[in-house]
């Protein structure tokens, strides 16, 4: 990536909306702008976990302003990522196709370990560098994540569904500060935060900090009482003070913005309960954030040795055991294909990108094997749909478990849009990749000529090849007829 292009991170947060735009340089990302606008889309769930048209509706406004300010940005310069609210929200389809249009890019549901990895992607990268082993944490509206790792590497990463937002409606519903309220939301936390007291445990890490959200509010209050640390004497003293005021509205304390007021109760609650469990006398203050980690990644992508997602398709297949050779077979034989379907039409980048997520494919097409030889295809898309898988999002994790789907078989079987054409090639070129490689030896591929139309293929057999390979000249020609129940046609010869 040159430097000076600008990056962004959109974070669709259960409390807050956040709009990070950074310019790249030398492997460093500046900020030169940052939005942020308190939509409270998690106090928007009702009792059956729909999001209510009206909580939508902010969301929707804000991201119209966001949308605004990204006009010129190109896709890949923009990431947005969307956390616990929408992780729960039953509707969440509904909320979200419309916000891709009105952001103007696209926005992903991202799991709980996958927000917890890129929260300290965005800490570690704004830290001194050091050999320090850390814990960080960081509490949301509705969910709180933990992470303990070193330098640039997150070890143990989870998320919990604790979260101030959600925490006030439960046990300050109507903004009642009370020393009894407290006590049920910080009991009630540490029974939800129970299996992180051996995992996090102070012996797992030297030095913990504090990210974004509520600690950074709780971090504004203190500092402005002259308590300059977030310690359980200072924490008990903020306690103290919200119980004398009996309620929200008739707090007065300074550095608490108006935004904070209404969770503040809750927040502080989980905050202590965290303490609590992991024996934390300290938190120390950091600047980075899931915002910046979105960011940060969006860099990362952009280098093969860097990319989490190939370390995570290594891992897997490692894991389940993969014949190695073999899908470095398929994978070079189907990145061979791509190029001769698209090279005339895609920049070296977007062929570049295009490439390695067909060599994820390639490489986790047997996956399955290790469950089941007649219905691997079907296991290999269950494992990569549930699978922990850092770097991806649910959608791309979703698209490559299609594309191992759809890798041999029947075509209508798949759920897939066959009107995206970047799909569409990568699964034939997976698809004729296999079958080329059916005897598990490398393939001949002298005078095989792969070309696209107007959603149709011809791929060119020489007479001579046919003959020589009458086996898979026969696997073609009945790849050609599975081909006819799609919008597509292949022809072979």
């Amino acid at each position: 990536m040159d430097n000076g292009t600008l990056l962004a991170g959109v974070d669709l947060g259960s409390n807050s909306f956040r709009l990070e735009i950074g310019r790249h340089d030398h492997g460093q990302v500046h900020r030169t702008e940052y939005l942020k606008e308190t939509v409270r889309l998690g106090a928007g769930l009702d009792d059956s976990r729909n999001l209510t048209v009206e909580a939508m509706r902010r969301g929707w406004e804000c991201l119209a302003r966001f949308g605004e300010r990204l006009a010129g940005f190109r896709r890949s310069q923009v990431r947005a990522v969307a956390t616990q609210t929408l992780r729960e929200a039953r509707n969440r389809d509904d909320f979200l196709g419309r916000a891709h249009d009105i952001l103007g890019f696209p926005i992903e549901v991202i799991s709980g370990r996958e927000e917890a990895r890129l929260i300290y992607q965005g800490v570690a990268h704004l830290l001194p560098q050091s050999d320090e082993r850390r814990l960080v944490v960081d509490i949301g509206g509705r969910s709180t994540e933990l992470i303990l790792g070193q330098q640039f590497e997150a070890r143990v990463t989870e998320s919990y569904r604790v979260g101030s937002v959600a925490w006030s409606l439960r046990y300050f519903p109507d903004g009642t500060l009370s020393a009894a309220a407290f006590e049920r939301a910080r009991v009630a936390a540490q029974a939800v935060l129970e299996d992180a007291t051996v995992r996090y445990g102070r012996r797992q890490w030297d030095v913990a900090y504090g990210s974004s959200g509520t600690i950074g509010a709780v971090g504004d209050i203190l500092l402005a009482a002259g308590r300059p640390a977030v310690s359980r004497e200072s924490l008990s003293w903020l306690q103290g003070q919200l119980i004398a005021a009996k309620s929200v509205d008739r707090v007065r304390l300074e550095g608490l913005k108006d935004d904070r007021r209404p969770v503040i109760g809750g927040g502080l609650s989980v905050l202590q309960a965290v303490f609590d469990q992991l024996d934390i006398q300290e938190l120390l203050p950091a600047e980075g954030a899931l915002r910046q980690g979105v960011v940060f990644d969006l860099l990362d992508r952009e280098h093969v040795g860097t990319d989490v997602r190939s370390v995570t398709v290594q891992r897997l297949a490692t894991k389940f055991g993969v014949d190695t050779p073999q899908a470095t077979r398929v994978g070079k034989v189907a990145r061979q294909l791509l190029r001769q379907l698209r090279g005339a039409d895609d920049s070296p980048q977007a062929l570049a990108r295009h490439e390695r997520k067909l060599g994820w494919a390639a490489l986790l097409h047997e996956i399955g094997s290790h469950i089941s030889h007649s219905d691997a295809h079907k296991h290999g898309a269950y494992i990569l749909d549930h699978a922990d898988a850092p770097g991806f999002a649910q959608p791309e994790l979703h698209r490559l478990g299609l594309l191992v789907l759809g890798h041999r078989g029947k075509l209508r079987k798949l759920d897939a849009d066959f009107s995206d054409v970047v799909f569409v090639h990568q699964l034939l070129c997976l698809r004729l990749a296999v079958i080329l490689c059916h005897a598990r030896r490398d393939p001949n591929l002298s005078g095989l000529q792969l070309r696209a139309g107007n959603q149709q293929f011809t791929l060119s057999i020489p007479a001579d090849w046919a003959r020589a390979y009458p086996q898979s000249a026969h696997l073609l020609r009945e790849e050609a007829v599975a081909w006819q129940k799609t919008p597509w046609t292949l022809a072979t010869g």
